[in-house]
């Protein structure tokens, strides 16, 4: 690799921003929200407060729970951290890429969800049952959009493994702009989804009734709960990268392009500040609209690679 970044270093580098990172993401997010009230807002870094607080704490686990529900959380961050491994960061190659890779990035999201999901009806409560139900529905509608842009891209780059794809996408030409925009577009609302963020959903809501993933891990606390915050934070990162990866062009110095895969995650978070203080979450009735419309923007990028 050209320049100081030898592979190594770049191994080391995007390990230590897939691990240090995450926490930052919401403080951006809250910090935006904040100033666009007009308020001060808690600090850039409370998550890693928040963080260090809960691990100094015992959790407390109800007597109807199961090994299940402690399984949740660990599972799901480690499906998390196994996921961030396949996704280049910085216009670098991911640390482990292999043909197929895509397959195994994708359903990583969908194993941490699966194992999310038996934490919450494991609780016995209704409400987690409620968030459950709701969170299957609508991520079945956010992994076709996320499966059609990976084709589209598999299309024009004839790869399957992640790092070719995104990465190499400007080897097809101007063929591939318009198709990308909608590849980006879908992502989008597939970000927005899998983050639980407005307008999909709040993540700052304490109301039962209309929460979706919150709801899901009211019963954690302590440890677990620190696991459920920082894999939330770490997916934030891991697929904004995806989003990344498309929109910033490749420099030549790997030191450049790294200082604008960073500034992109700190503009990414502060654009869905943005989102979060110019619009209301929409009713649940509107949130399989929103997420078909990002399937049919992934889907015509599809096609457009077809004719």
């Amino acid at each position: 690799m050209p320049g100081f970044l030898v592979f190594p270093t770049h191994v080391a580098l995007h390990l230590l921003v897939a691990l240090l990172l995450p926490p930052l993401i919401p403080g951006l997010i809250a910090k935006t929200k904040a100033a666009m009230a007009g308020r001060q807002g808690p600090p850039v870094l409370q998550l890693y407060y928040d963080l260090a607080r809960l691990a100094r704490k015992e959790a407390v686990f109800s007597r109807t729970t199961t090994w299940v529900f402690l399984a949740g959380p660990i599972g799901a961050l480690a499906a998390g951290w196994v996921a961030s491994l396949l996704i280049p960061f910085g216009q670098t190659p991911a640390p482990v890429a292999f043909q197929g890779d895509v397959i195994l990035f994708a359903y990583l999201f969908g194993l941490a969800r699966f194992l999310t999901i038996l934490a919450a009806l494991d609780t016995g409560s209704a409400f987690e049952g409620m968030g459950a139900a709701r969170e299957a529905a609508f991520s079945a509608l956010a992994e076709p959009a996320l499966f059609l842009g990976f084709a589209a891209l598999a299309k024009a780059t004839q790869s399957l493994s992640l790092t070719p794809m995104l990465l190499s996408h400007g080897a097809a030409g101007g063929r591939l702009t318009g198709p990308l925009i909608l590849v980006l577009a879908g992502w989008a609302t597939v970000y927005l989804a899998e983050n639980a963020r407005i307008p999909v959903d709040d993540p700052n809501t304490h109301l039962e009734l209309t929460m979706i993933h919150e709801v899901m891990v009211l019963d954690h606390s302590g440890r677990p709960f620190a696991l459920v915050l920082y894999g939330a934070s770490l997916k934030l990162v891991v697929l904004g990268a995806l989003i990344l990866d498309l929109l910033l062009p490749p420099t030549g110095r790997p030191w450049l392009d790294w200082l604008g895969f960073l500034a992109g995650l700190g503009a990414l978070a502060i654009a869905v500040g943005l989102v979060e203080s110019a619009m209301a979450r929409f009713r649940m009735t509107k949130v399989p609209q929103f997420l078909v419309a990002g399937i049919l923007a992934s889907a015509f990028a599809f096609l457009l690679l077809l004719v």
